[in-house]
């Protein structure tokens, strides 16, 4: 019963640091030289905030409404609009503007899209008794996704989401609609695993199980092999940090799977470096792809795994993909302690619903 107890007090710290990670990071998501972080808040990020109407480094104009990816040269005409017809209704005027924002008009302590996407887990699984079910997933995904008024209050919509939707509305299978566009392998994949691997596994179901549950629902979404692999690698480090002794350290842990998953050696990398800039942004891009996120991931997990809060904050002032980023290190950091930070948390402006949903999945 205490290990029961203390494995179900890491899970609540993981879910709720998932959405601080994600608020915070938010107003300067995808800056991608951290000065202008500086520059727009002085001191940096030191607390929840509003998205700034100007954003030096979005490149949102770029972006296909259309489809997933990038604008393209030869534009399909009678391809349908994907950004205000199907996703993001009334939103699609805010992509073509330059420097705009990603999340045009949101306000300190809300989350960003992803961040629902995980919601929209943690309820399918309550309303299966813990459990994941690929279906209620689907309804759930394509109600919070289409609906009118939104159900949330994000201007943008990754790749993966336009590319889903394209396919969809093409006819597709709804389970065979997953994108492969030149950032499928994304950090993003990521967002909604933590929940899953932790209701199931609290529940007994067999890690080996559970890895193949997550496995298959990446695919609907992310289908990339290397990002499985990656998926593969980050369900066992959660679930080892779920379920360690008390005598056993997170950081130990973390440096086994960063050495077991690409052969990063933590100790020797941390020794080497005067700040997180060296890691995050030099020696590894801070941009989305998984093959720099997540040691990225891993390097902030490791330094960062007594002071979560400090590293959430770090990960936010790195900019890149810091929201997809700060989400799954959010997940790592509040099994590591059993706590989350709990002011940026109370602050959070749907709290209350959180606090229920996290309830309801763990209770």
């Amino acid at each position: 019963m205490p290990q029961i107890s203390l494995s179900a007090q890491r899970a609540e710290a993981s879910l709720q640091s998932m959405f601080v990670g994600d608020s915070l990071a938010m107003p300067v998501h995808w800056y991608y030289n951290p000065m202008d972080i500086l520059k727009q808040f002085s001191g940096g990020i030191t607390q929840l905030e509003a998205a700034p109407e100007h954003h030096p480094s979005s490149i949102m104009s770029l972006h296909s409404t259309k489809q997933g990816g990038r604008n393209s040269h030869r534009p399909k005409k009678l391809q349908a609009e994907i950004v205000g017809d199907v996703i993001l209704k009334g939103k699609q005027q805010f992509w073509n503007q330059a420097n705009q924002h990603y999340h045009q008009g949101m306000r300190a302590g809300e989350n960003t899209l992803n961040a629902h996407c995980a919601r929209t887990i943690i309820r399918t699984l309550t309303a299966n008794g813990g459990h994941y079910d690929e279906d209620l997933f689907l309804d759930a995904y394509i109600r919070l996704m289409t609906a009118d008024p939104a159900l949330h209050p994000d201007t943008y919509a990754e790749s993966y989401h336009r590319g889903f939707f394209a396919n969809l509305s093409a006819g597709k299978a709804r389970n065979k609609c997953g994108a492969v566009t030149h950032d499928t392998a994304s950090v993003g994949g990521l967002v909604t695993i933590a929940p899953i691997v932790i209701s199931e596994r609290l529940r007994g179901t067999s890690l080996e199980a559970v890895q193949t549950i997550c496995h298959k629902h990446l695919q609907l979404t992310h289908p990339d092999e290397f990002l499985a692999k990656v998926c593969g690698d980050y369900v066992g480090l959660l679930d080892a940090l779920l379920f360690r002794s008390e005598a056993d350290p997170a950081q130990k842990i973390i440096a086994a799977w960063a050495k077991r998953s690409i052969g990063m050696a933590m100790p020797e990398l941390l020794g080497k470096v005067h700040s997180d800039n060296d890691v995050v942004g030099r020696l590894f891009s801070s941009a989305c792809y998984i093959s720099d996120s997540w040691p990225s991931v891993l390097y902030l997990a490791y330094k960062y795994a007594e002071k979560p809060e400090a590293g959430l904050f770090a990960n936010a002032n790195l900019g890149g993909d810091n929201v997809h980023r700060g989400t799954v290190l959010g997940a790592i950091l509040g099994l590591a302690n059993g706590y989350s930070p709990n002011v940026l948390y109370g602050e959070l402006r749907d709290k209350e619903m959180l606090e229920q949903e996290i309830n309801a999945l763990l209770n």
